[in-house]
């Protein structure tokens, strides 16, 4: 299936541990052959596939009831602990994977989707369920904090958004 190098990019940039990303990598096609029945031919199937992973990641971590953030620190340990290099694996160099592990979880998977997966933001809403709206100022905003953070300027702060009822 030529969707699973795209798959594993992608679950490797929401699990950052070799294992984890494999375990969802497996979960996201199980699912798919389970629910085969429910797939529109019109569709891309590499977006229902990423719909899927990206299902299939929120449902682990509500599981796990905790967040999944990587300290740039403990990048080291894990490019030990898989036994290659994590920059060269995923195609990145290190000092991204440390700018990477400090956006939002949903600024960087908005981020790489457009950006390495090369999904319209439409496609990218529609993996994440949520509006195009949300989806450009996530990548913008995104996109910034990473050209301050390559930069050495430091993290970049983010205003805090509350929501209005």
């Amino acid at each position: 299936m030529g969707q699973i190098p795209r798959l594993r990019r992608y679950a490797r940039t929401l699990a950052f541990e070799p294992e984890r990303a494999d375990d969802l990598v497996q979960a996201t096609l199980e699912r798919g052959l389970m629910h085969w029945h429910q797939y529109d031919q019109r569709r891309d199937i590499g977006v229902w596939l990423l719909s899927i992973a990206h299902n299939a990641h929120m449902d682990q971590l509500r599981r796990d009831r905790r967040l999944s953030t990587v300290d740039p620190a403990d990048l080291q340990a894990l490019q030990d602990r898989g036994g290659g290099d994590a920059g060269t694996d995923v195609g990145l160099r290190m000092d991204l994977l440390a700018a990477l592990a400090q956006l939002s979880a949903e600024q960087r998977e908005s981020l790489l989707l457009v950006c390495v997966e090369q999904l319209s933001y439409a496609e990218v809403a529609e993996v994440m369920q949520v509006p195009l709206g949300t989806v450009m100022s996530r990548v913008c905003r995104a996109r910034a904090a990473m050209r301050q953070l390559l930069e050495g300027r430091g993290p970049a702060v983010q205003p805090a958004l509350r929501r209005v009822k």
